[in-house]
């Protein structure tokens, strides 16, 4: 995928989830959580690895996983979603 392809499917995103009235707040969340769980999805669960993969101190990502209420099963399911593809 090339940077143009990106950019213009990340405006046509966020257009959409402002039309929505999606808050800031509520974007960066739901992205964040998405971002964290395809991580730990792709290394399995683990924090270190996902944690070295995002550029980030396993205890930060410790932290956020726990406040963005992200479950074991929560990326258990995105690995069977994904194996079963």
């Amino acid at each position: 995928m090339t940077q143009e392809n990106l950019n213009g499917r990340w405006c046509q995103m966020v257009d959409e989830l402002v039309r929505t009235g999606l808050t800031l707040e509520q974007a960066r969340k739901a992205f964040e959580r998405q971002f964290i769980l395809a991580s730990l999805t792709r290394n399995d669960g683990n924090l270190g690895r996902s944690a070295k993969c995002l550029g980030v101190h396993r205890n930060t990502l410790r932290n956020k996983v726990s406040a963005l209420g992200i479950q074991p099963a929560d990326f258990a399911a995105a690995r069977a979603k994904n194996t079963s593809l």
